[in-house]
């Protein structure tokens, strides 16, 4: 199966893969931004807790020192340099001493007021950079410790490069995990798309088939979505058929009445004889092989919009040689065939009626030796294969400007050779009712080579 940009499976390929990438995206910026969203305000409330159990674990003596051993049962307040501090710094006069927890090994700069204000509570909250250089969330509040009002600084700070790490890996397993499921998600309705759209494969295989002749209709299981489809084509085929049978039997008809009329006219003018007899004689004749040449139109016409028929095309030229070998008398027939087998995808008796006249009047012509040669010729987009028939002789040949006029219905450029000049044109109407080409041209043999190009079926 094609899957171009034009192709409906890569269209829908396409588009769900570019909606998956869309949705994951917005998948993970909604889940990265509630995980980080939930992280801080965690973090936030273990520092704001922290805190709050700071300042009622700290006291002042009758002599004014702070004074208390704070627990705040998390271990990082013991580690060195673990980016997990506390203190408790005097702000009034007449207090005096100051606690720190074990992990702060110095002080960590507090801004001024002027720069962070406290808010209506004296609690204030920043970020800072911590003794190892490491960013640190801030919780900080003052606190009157008794009736003499004196006031302390209570500070608890959070390690934020801990949490920002713990958020980044989060959101790299979570960006790891959906990328997984995504691709997963996109094979897998790549692989039903390409499974669904299968049936419409064997249907244009199928219809290829009825094309190349190989098959009358469209036969095999379709789903049901498909089969109204199939159905109606082996309706269309059908009906079609009909149609062609009976403009065949009407042409058969025609061809029949008109035969006894014509046998009777050309007796007649034999009969009579002289100057009247004769002409009537000539005109019935030309009368039959008119009829005789729109008749073969018509049947070729109508089934060129019908199936195709598969004519092999080697046995056909090596039967009609072996004919002319026979009847030639001095001339020379040879035969060039390509390897492989072509097909000529229309009926036997037309592709005979090709040939024949075209080697007719080769042979007319020749003076010693006539060649005729297949060629496959390489396919014009997605039509058929197509191939040329080629017939030259060592004869006189046509001038160029003469080769278009020998086409002409009754054309004859010798009048001295026997004949009507209905042949070449017959030739030229047959191969343009098949879709190909008639080229008269200059032979390497010194006469004229006549390519005939057709369709073909694989």
């Amino acid at each position: 199966m094609s899957l171009g940009p034009r192709s409906l499976a890569f269209r829908v390929i396409a588009f769900s893969t570019v909606w998956a990438i869309l949705a994951f995206a917005l998948i993970f910026t909604v889940i990265g931004s509630l995980y980080r969203q939930t992280s801080e305000r965690g973090f936030d409330s273990l520092l704001s807790a922290h805190l709050f159990n700071l300042i009622g674990s700290v006291g002042v003596s009758d002599s004014g020192t702070l004074t208390g051993g704070p627990d705040l049962g998390d271990l990082r307040f013991s580690e060195p340099v673990s980016g997990w501090y506390w203190s408790v710094e005097p702000v009034s006069k007449g207090l005096v001493g100051q606690l720190r927890s074990s992990s702060m090994t110095e002080a960590v700069p507090s801004p001024g007021a002027e720069e962070v204000p406290f808010d209506t509570e004296f609690q204030r909250h920043y970020q800072a950079e911590g003794i190892a250089g490491e960013e640190l969330e801030v919780f900080e509040s003052e606190f009157v410790l008794d009736s003499q009002n004196r006031i302390a600084r209570f500070r608890v700070m959070g390690n934020r490069t801990e949490l920002e790490d713990e958020i980044r890996g989060f959101e790299w397993r979570l960006f790891s995990y959906l990328s997984l499921f995504g691709f997963g998600m996109i094979a897998i309705n790549a692989i039903a798309i390409l499974l669904g759209l299968q049936p419409l494969g064997r249907v244009r295989n199928a219809l290829a088939m009825v094309r190349e002749g190989t098959a009358q209709r469209l036969t095999g299981r379709f789903p049901a979505e498909i089969q109204p489809l199939a159905n109606e084509t082996n309706a269309l085929i059908e009906n079609n058929r009909r149609i062609v049978e009976r403009s065949r039997t009407q042409v058969g008809n025609l061809a029949h009445s008109l035969k006894t009329p014509l046998a009777v006219m050309l007796n007649e003018g034999r009969a009579m004889g002289g100057p009247k007899g004769q002409l009537i004689s000539d005109h019935a004749a030309a009368m039959q092989k008119q009829i005789d040449h729109y008749l073969q139109r018509a049947r070729v016409a109508a089934q060129r919009e019908s199936v195709v028929y598969r004519t092999p095309v080697a046995p056909l030229l090596q039967r009609m040689v072996r004919v002319m070998d026979k009847l030639s008398r001095g001339t020379t027939i040879s035969l060039a065939l390509p390897a492989g087998e072509v097909m000529f995808a229309g009926e036997r008796e037309d592709l005979e009626e090709i040939v024949g006249n075209l080697l007719e009047n080769a042979m007319k012509w020749a003076r010693g030796e006539v060649r005729v040669s297949v060629e496959t010729l390489p396919p014009i987009g997605e039509e058929p294969p197509r191939f040329a028939i080629l017939i030259e002789d060592d004869g006189p040949g046509i001038p160029e400007d003469k080769a278009r006029e020998a086409l002409k219905r009754g054309s004859r450029l010798d009048e001295t050779k026997p004949g009507t000049g209905l042949g070449l044109a017959i030739v030229a109407d047959l191969v343009k009712e098949y879709g190909g080409r008639l080229l008269l041209e200059r032979s390497s043999l010194g006469g004229l080579k006549a390519v005939v190009e057709l369709g073909g079926v694989q």
